[in-house]
């Protein structure tokens, strides 16, 4: 019972996580390109950043404890298992998604590089969306 209720609160987290960046990406992003208007994209992050952080950071927990269940020899790193080579393909996600932030907000976002941080947008969203393609390939039986 216990794993699954980890299970729900991991697609919750999902869902605020991608739903949120979806929004971002079609809602939000192409008027603050339209305009050049960075505050447009600074009013979305200052509201949803305070439930998307959070988020993520649940995915990673929960990802780590399904991780555990689901794939207790994942640092075998036997890829013919169908659990790990989509666990390895999440961290991998997981990577890019955390360099693409540390970027944005470094680097990014203090010199207001609208069309640069655009692009780490549009990724972003385009990672969340295969984040849960991969989540839902686990749990399916495998598209991977």
């Amino acid at each position: 019972m216990f794993l699954k209720i980890v299970i729900f609160i991991h697609i919750v987290a999902a869902t605020i996580w991608t739903g949120g960046h979806l929004v971002l990406t079609l809602g939000f992003l192409p008027k603050a390109l339209k305009q050049r208007d960075f505050g447009i994209i600074e009013n979305f992050e200052s509201k949803y950043e305070p439930i998307g952080m959070p988020a993520l950071l649940i995915l990673v927990v929960t990802g780590v404890y399904m991780t555990v269940h689901y794939a207790p020899d994942f640092f075998k790193m036997d890829m013919a298992d169908h659990y790990t080579r989509h666990l390895v393909f999440k961290f991998i996600l997981l990577i890019f998604t955390l360099a693409l932030a540390v970027h944005a907000r470094f680097f990014l976002i203090p010199q207001r590089r609208l069309k640069l941080l655009a692009i780490h947008i549009l990724a972003v969203t385009i990672i969340a969306v295969l984040f849960v393609f991969t989540g839902f390939s686990a749990r399916s039986g495998g598209l991977l």
